[in-house]
Parts: structure tokens; C-alpha cells; sequence
């Protein structure tokens, strides 16, 4: 049995669960929000490479609802396959074997929101 989630279906259960968050603490919910918006807005760096980066850091931090999120916007924004192995592989450079282990769940993720 494998240890790599279903993506589609994680990302989902999270976005409920901070559905429920922002009814109860609104004002988190917001600045959470306020801080995503402005860390992948087009700026210096377009968008994609900013969602890029945040990739490789959630794949270091191995974080599964974070690749999942990260993935799925990079898929809506249209990055390519090739796109996605280069910077998972310099993700690998800079985690070694652990990133490595979650560099599979993006690849996982980026399949399941490709379809």
C-alpha cells in the first residue's frame, strides 16, 4: 500500500476544514490569505516561478497538503511536466534522500491534476 496520498481528495478535505477555520477565526483566515496573495502574486518573479519555489520549500518541509495546493495551482498556470522535474530536482540537491521521498508525491499530485 502506498504512503502517497490521494491528491485531489486531501486538497479538498483541507480547503473544508479552512472553510470551517474562516468561520470561526476570520480575521486569521484573512491574513492568512492577505500573506499567500502577496508571497505568488506577479511581482520581480512571475507567478509560476514563485509557485515554483514554494514547491521545492514544501517538498524540504514535507508537507503533503502543501505539494497538493502548490501543484494544483502550478497545473492551472500551465507548467509543463519538464517544468516541474527541474526544479524537484534541484529540490533533491538541497534535501537529499528525504526530498527525494516527497519529490514522488508531487509527481503523484502533478498526474492527478493533469487528468
Amino acid at each position: 500500500m502506498s504512503n502517497i496520498p490521494d491528491y485531489k481528495e486531501l486538497t479538498s478535505a483541507v480547503s473544508a476544514q479552512m472553510r470551517a477555520m474562516r468561520a470561526s477565526q476570520p480575521e486569521l483566515m484573512t491574513a492568512f490569505g492577505l500573506l499567500a496573495s502577496a508571497g505568488t502574486k506577479d511581482a520581480a518573479l512571475p507567478r509560476k516561478t514563485r509557485e515554483l519555489v514554494a514547491l521545492g520549500i514544501a517538498i524540504a518541509c514535507r508537507c503533503d497538503d502543501c505539494i497538493g495546493f502548490h501543484v494544483q495551482t502550478l497545473v492551472k498556470l500551465g507548467t509543463t511536466r519538464a517544468e516541474l522535474e527541474d526544479v524537484l530536482g534541484t529540490a533533491v540537491y538541497m534535501g537529499g534522500g528525504p526530498s527525494m521521498m516527497n519529490v514522488t508525491h508531487a509527481l503523484r499530485a502533478f498526474e492527478e491534476f493533469s487528468l
